[in-house]
């Protein structure tokens, strides 16, 4: 739980980001601090120019509030639930302070707790790219700590040194959420407020499409989306799995809402000086859109967007439904695709490439969607009907499902395919650890936001863009007198220009980027890590995987023995693991099934059975006679009768999914088990693989009303 707080109150928690890279003035002059570097002037002049005629034109503050409430409603949100909001000291962070403090307020009876409005907590995230950054985010602390609002800092460490200055915003982004997320499981927190508007959307329609973006991504940002961590901070079991919801009340706001909310709330903010750099694209389009917004180009502009977005939510739709009807996912971690309920002909390209896209993440636990000329090629594959063929694309391998001749295809995560550079292999945690469980409101929250989104199911008719290219939105916009001639030729210069500027960087710039974007590395999946009896991890993003040794175990572990005619005694059973199969540094190893895996098992399966005749399975295991105790050597037996049941439920699995299949090792590199299939050495053994990927088939909730 979060300082202040007690397991009786439901609590809102407020997240402040801090990105500065020269430092930030305060538009209150009459703010006293120490740090020498900061200079605090006057408002902007935006601000001033609203301050002057403030008595004259008093702000109506109920219009915001109200409008605000009805976005929190359409998110499933309401005033006692657990909230994070991303705060940076701007206007649009802290009239997001303003707008969320007095919603809560207002809608419980107990609306404060002490000297801060009851259950908002402030994380401030320190960047650590400057110096001054510490004292930066303290200045934040304070100030949002003034209006009420508990606060933390969260520090990011840059392990691989500072990211250069062409990726390094999109890099302090990725830290940034990273850090929201930490402290969201901390506090077991399962939504975030973030402070994007409809401004904000104009620029990335603009910077997108000039990037040559489809439909989808001209949609821009979802109002609603889940987010999954590529990162656990602690685990005490497979838990729920439910990420950070993150949600944006103000995409209907201006940026000059932002000023006016601020002012009418009698709030200071923080003008970062670095907006106006034309380094980054965003501030260079930004600046660009000012010189042509005039509230006709505004509103025509947004149009556009929203058609996008209609375009995106019917896609999504399409999608989901799919998922539900055509796809099967197996415990052992494939999926079977029925091509005869998909009938890939009959569906719109750009839903059946979203959906193939889903899918291939999901499996393989790439968080980047397959686009370009590797879309195609799965397009192509998947309408090629009956399946004949193999394909080995975006860390997946795909080819006709077994016994189906052809009408369903196997979906298999591709062990041989080079790892994202960011994916982590492997990543240990310990057991005993505080569990982090993400509270079970939010199911209920996203159940109550998508009956909002279920009324607004679209119909093909109602949308404008599927069969449109990306070269063509804006043309069939025109068409269709979404856009004025005069606003059509304003987005194109602005396209132009930003593409432009994007086209003049050098052929080294170039692959810079693409190495950072898209950057993998050579991985050898032979490679096992070790895993800590009592310690769990997760395997390629993929399985859950737990393991422990039972001192001492009772008869009944040995049931299934006893009904083969095994005489395994009555008498509890003393582990005896430590020396003749883990070793007596009591470490496993997790590694990818491989071909000699199931080959071990086939021979360890034939091997006698009589207690006198184990020389075969000794020679496996590579033990001395006089090394083999009686109740070893029924250790042994119990694993031969194991081995026989598992090859058993190896046949039920396709040979192209095998491999995926994780396997504990011995640090002789020997088999000790593989749980997807119930093999293990001894029944002291106690191990568990479930298939729990980080990211659920889908992605997670959204929504782009």
């Amino acid at each position: 739980m979060a300082r202040g707080l007690t397991r009786a109150t439901t609590s809102t928690f407020l997240a402040t980001s801090f990105l500065k890279i020269t430092p930030p003035i305060w538009k209150n002059p009459s703010v006293s601090l120490s740090v020498p570097w900061t200079q605090f002037l006057c408002k902007c002049s935006l601000a001033h120019h609203h301050h002057q005629h403030q008595h004259q034109h008093p702000i109506d503050m109920s219009k915001y509030k109200e409008a605000f409430s009805m976005q929190m409603a359409m998110a499933g949100l309401k005033p006692h639930h657990r909230i994070a909001l991303g705060v940076s000291g701007g206007p649009d962070s802290m009239a997001l302070c303003v707008l969320t403090a007095g919603w809560k307020t207002n809608g419980i009876s107990n609306g404060e707790s002490g000297d801060f409005v009851d259950g908002l907590l402030g994380i401030v995230v320190d960047h650590g790219l400057r110096s001054e950054s510490k004292d930066e985010a303290n200045i934040v602390y304070n100030r949002v700590s003034q209006m009420g609002i508990r606060c933390e800092i969260a520090h990011c460490d840059w392990s691989d040194g500072r990211p250069k200055q062409g990726h390094l915003q999109e890099a302090a982004r990725e830290m940034r959420y990273q850090a929201f997320q930490k402290v969201c499981a901390q506090h077991q927190i399962g939504v975030l407020l973030i402070a994007h508007h409809a401004d904000d959307q104009a620029e990335l329609f603009i910077l997108r499409l000039s990037r040559n973006s489809g439909v989808i991504g001209l949609a821009g940002m979802p109002f609603i989306s889940q987010v999954f961590s590529t990162h656990t901070y602690s685990l005490g079991g497979v838990s729920n799995n439910h990420g950070v919801l993150l949600v944006r009340p103000l995409m209907n706001f201006s940026k000059q809402d932002m000023y006016k909310i601020c002012l009418g709330g009698n709030q200071d903010w923080v003008e970062d000086p670095t907006n106006k750099s034309l380094l980054f694209a965003r501030n260079r389009i930004r600046m660009s859109l000012r010189d042509v917004s005039s509230s006709i180009f505004k509103s025509e502009l947004q149009a556009v967007i929203s058609a996008c977005r209609r375009t995106r939510s019917f896609i999504d739709q399409v999608c989901c439904k799919l998922i539900n009807q055509a796809i099967v996912v197996k415990d052992q971690g494939y999926a079977i695709i029925d091509l005869e309920i998909l009938s890939p002909s009959k569906v719109e390209e750009i839903c059946l490439s979203k959906f193939l896209s889903l899918v291939l993440q999901f499996i393989s636990q790439r968080y980047r969607p397959v686009r370009g000329s590797t879309s195609k090629l799965l397009l192509d594959y998947i309408r090629t009907f009956p399946c004949k063929n193999s394909l080995t694309v975006a860390g997946c391998y795909l080819c006709p499902a077994p016994g189906s001749k052809g009408t369903k295809t196997l979906v298999c995560c591709s062990v041989d395919c080079p790892l994202p550079s960011k994916m982590e292999p492997f990543r240990s945690y310990t057991f005993g650890e505080q569990e982090h469980h993400i509270p079970s409101e939010l199911e209920q929250i996203i159940v109550d936001a998508k009956s909002y989104s279920d009324h607004l199911v679209l119909d093909e008719s109602d949308v404008h863009f599927l069969n449109v290219t990306s070269e063509s939105v804006l043309t069939e916009a025109k068409r269709l007198g979404i856009l004025s001639e005069s606003t059509y030729r304003n987005i194109l210069l602005l396209q132009r220009e930003e593409t432009k500027r994007f086209k003049s960087k050098t052929e080294t710039e170039l692959s810079s980027d693409l190495e950072s974007k898209h950057g993998f590395q050579s991985v050898n999946m032979l490679r096992s890590e070790p895993l800590q009896p009592g310690h769990a991890c997760y395997f390629m993003s993929r399985f859950f995987i737990t393991w422990k040794l039972n001192e001492e175990i009772g008869s009944s572990a040995f049931s299934e023995e006893a009904n083969c005619d095994l005489n395994l005694g009555l008498e509890n059973w003393q582990c005896h693991c430590r020396s003749c199969v883990v070793g007596h540094d009591m470490v496993a190893e997790v590694r990818h099934m491989i071909e000699s895996d199931w080959l071990y098992l086939a021979k360890f399966s034939k091997c006698l059975s009589n207690s006198g005749k184990f020389q075969q399975q000794r020679d496996l295991l590579d033990y001395r006679a006089d090394q083999i105790p009686d109740k070893i050597n029924r250790c042994l037996d119990y694993a031969r009768l194991s081995a026989k049941r598992a090859l058993l439920s190896l046949k039920s699995i396709p040979a192209a999914a095998r491999g995926g299949l994780p396997v504990l090792v011995n640090h002789k590199g020997q088999l000790i088990s593989i749980p997807s299939i119930g093999f293990k050495h001894c029944p002291c053994l106690v191990v568990s693989a479930e298939f729990k990927p980080r990211v659920p088939l889908g992605g997670g909730h959204s929504s782009f009303i």
